[in-house]
């Protein structure tokens, strides 16, 4: 009953992971219907209607016209998401969210969702041993934990029926989950035929929504571990690998050193040396015209720093970050990996961070991660699979909010139109149910409930990054320090008590010595010894 209770006052207090396909519509009926609208179990409404939390409403696409990048229509399940399988859903009210808006907006906590809480980000390589497993060992049990509240889907729309008579769906780990999302955002379109698809197509990578999707990307992630271990203080970490020479964040203590007998794997002391990847087969997928369903498909594999130097030649610096913080434009000509003088562009690494323009052959900033990696990370689709991904994009989203704060752009500054598909500003981001258009997400983090250690003031900065994990760890043995407290409480009573009793006793015997057996004068007041006299006081 205890834990019973535990459960519903998380998802009261705490978002769920909003994505891909809630279980209360991954049936026959949510296909047929097309519709998407569960009950609030708070007061058994749709949406939580009855509580004024949202109500069931038709989804309205935006129809601005995508550029020439994909030249197809209506082939596949992505286009004008995600009427392919539902054009009804929640609309939540307020700092209400959630499939079923029983839960809250990012940055808002409480039974009605009217607290503003803001959580920090920290660097990894500055927190506590103990802050550091416990991150790791939060990993592992998202990996071995199914997802209680949502499902993937292992086929495509027509495949399951034009009245949804073959739902396929399957149960995943809580990790895999989002493993599943990034392959799914930019798998090849399927053109019909075995190995017949389109490449050129990628709904969260190369043009403008790469930054605000992989920014909600890691807001869901951070909900989920959150729901998983009751951590409300949970948040992602990141590595700011700015002018780093090795994978500083690549030992056992984090995520997992190299293994002395094969420098592809993990070493075996590592939680991650277990673990087993999917979604990293895309020619296989392609070749038999079939979604990824998350079968095990190997171990992780990593083998930092033998990479293709000429692809990669070194890390990024400090000087690279600066110089594409100072681009003022975001998105520039065709909006893809060609652009010149984007931003978005050279942040996400097809541009040179020295004079902006597109580098053909090249990888830097965020892509010169991946490639450095040399192994899982170095494939889009199942780049994921490595937990140094959530500290990789942390940092890049950090990159991002100083833009942001640097040139605070207006919402005008985001593409409307003519964005590769799935790009503009209106599109709703692939996979994400409830639905969130891209533009809406161009904004600073102090909107969204989080911050970033490094950007705060020098004040601020000490507490987090040195006082905070001191404070944290006297909270996880506070019942000791209680303890040791009163117990060092009471025998410094019982030492002062003596030392109190003892002088009390000396000062006794000292009066008794000085007293004449007479009791007819007692000193007042004594001078020096070479005056050779004294004052007294008679006593009457």
């Amino acid at each position: 009953m205890k834990n019973l209770y535990v459960s519903v006052v998380l998802l009261q207090l705490i978002g769920t992971c909003l994505c891909q396909y809630p279980r209360p519509c991954a049936n026959s009926e949510g296909l047929r219907t097309k519709e998407c609208c569960p009950v609030w179990d708070g007061d058994g409404s749709q949406c939580g209607a009855m509580s004024g939390r949202g109500f069931c409403t038709e989804v309205e696409v935006s129809d601005e016209p995508h550029g020439p990048q994909y030249p197809h229509s209506g082939i596949d399940d992505r286009e004008r998401w995600p009427l392919a399988f539902f054009n009804r859903t929640c609309r939540c009210a307020g700092n209400y969210g959630g499939y079923n808006c029983g839960e809250c907006r990012f940055g808002y906590w409480g039974s009605n969702c009217a607290e503003y809480r803001e959580s920090v980000r920290r660097n990894i390589l500055t927190m506590s041993p103990a802050e550091q497993q416990k991150f790791t060992s939060y990993l592992n049990l998202a990996k071995n934990t199914i997802n209680a509240d949502y499902v993937i889907s292992t086929a495509t729309r027509a495949e399951m029926g034009e009245n949804g008579e073959n739902p396929l769906f399957s149960d995943i780990n809580s990790y895999d989950l989002f493993v599943w999302m990034h392959y799914y955002v930019s798998r090849d379109a399927f053109l019909g035929g075995p190995g017949n698809v389109w490449r050129d197509i990628d709904f969260a990578h190369e043009s403008a929504a790469f930054l605000p999707w992989h920014r909600v990307f890691l807001l869901h992630w951070e909900n989920e571990i959150r729901k998983l271990t009751g951590d409300f203080n949970f948040t992602i970490p990141y590595w700011d690998w700015r002018d780093a020479q090795t994978c500083e964040v690549c030992t056992d203590a984090l995520m997992g050193g190299r293994s002395p007998l094969n420098p592809n794997l993990i070493s075996p002391a590592s939680v991650f040396s277990s673990w087993k990847v999917i979604c990293t087969n895309p020619e296989e997928y392609n070749s038999r015209e079939a979604l990824c369903n998350a079968t095990g498909e190997g171990p992780l594999l990593r083998n930092p720093g033998n990479h293709d130097r000429n692809r990669m030649p070194r890390l990024p610096t400090t000087a690279d970050v600066d110089f594409t913080v100072g681009l003022s434009e975001y998105e520039s000509g065709s909006m893809d990996r060609l652009a010149n003088g984007s931003f978005r562009n050279v942040i996400e690494g097809f541009a040179s961070p020295t004079s902006g323009m597109a580098a053909p052959g090249q990888s830097t900033m965020h892509n010169a991660l991946h490639v450095f990696m040399n192994g899982s990370m170095s494939s889009v689709q199942g780049s994921a699979n490595d937990p140094i991904f959530l500290l990789h994009h942390a940092f890049i989203d950090s990159i991002f909010e100083r833009w942001l704060r640097t040139h605070q752009p207006l919402r005008t500054h985001y593409p409307r139109s003519n964005a590769p598909i799935g790009h503009n500003d209106g599109y709703y981001m692939v996979p994400f149910l409830p639905l969130y258009r891209n533009g809406d997400y161009f904004l600073s983090d102090k909107a969204l409930g989080f911050e970033y250690a490094y950007l705060l003031d020098p004040g601020q900065r000490f507490v987090q990054e040195y006082l905070t994990p001191y404070l944290e760890q006297a909270q996880q043995i506070w019942q000791w320090l209680l303890g040791a407290g009163i117990l060092g409480a009471l025998i410094a009573a019982i030492f002062a008590a003596v030392l109190i009793v003892a002088r009390r006793k000396w000062k006794r015997n000292q009066r008794r010595k000085r007293v004449p057996s007479f009791g007819e004068r007692q000193p007042l007041l004594q001078s020096s010894s070479e005056e050779g006299s004294s004052s007294y006081q008679t006593t009457l």
